[in-house]
């Protein structure tokens, strides 16, 4: 996905001031997926645009001189847990997930961070503030260990 073309189809279909809404006042959760979790972001590189502002964060693009890290980010990698969280409940640290990505996330709040994974450097690759959850790895395409997850926001959450 595009950062920019997601957020215009999203105000375009009404449903960002909606998901804002229900989000924010009703406290209703919501699990984001990749690009999902990008757009939870108050601004991007990514078209230059501003996101739905639900985790004081911004979506900023890979950038290395070491050119033997290819862009995008595509494959396995290991998750580094920051806190404890309902969402990783019976959930390994040497499991691996799948990312598949250009753009990372940047919170301003540490305590906004539940993992993180190296890819050139350490990037966000799991959020969580109050209600709101996210993931730039694809939790729906890493097997078992990745259904846990979403299973774990279903029934924990």
């Amino acid at each position: 996905g595009h950062f920019k073309e997601g957020m215009k189809r999203l105000e375009r279909n009404g449903m960002a001031d909606i998901l804002v809404d229900k989000v924010k006042n009703e406290k209703v959760p919501i699990f984001a997926i990749c690009l999902g979790m990008q757009l939870l972001t108050t601004k991007s590189e990514e078209g230059n645009c501003k996101g739905l502002g639900l985790i004081d964060a911004e979506t900023v693009k890979f950038n290395f001189s070491d050119k033997s890290l290819k862009i995008p980010h595509v494959g396995w990698n290991k998750l580094s847990f920051k806190t404890n969280n309902a969402l990783f409940k019976n959930i390994e640290p040497i499991n691996s997930y799948y990312f598949t990505h250009s753009y990372y996330v940047k919170c301003n709040n540490e305590k906004d961070i539940l993992t993180s994974t190296n890819y050139g450097h350490d990037f966000v690759s799991a959020v969580n503030r109050e209600n709101i959850y996210g993931t730039q790895f694809h939790p729906e395409k890493s097997h078992r260990k990745g259904f846990q997850i979403l299973i774990n926001f279903v029934k924990e959450i």
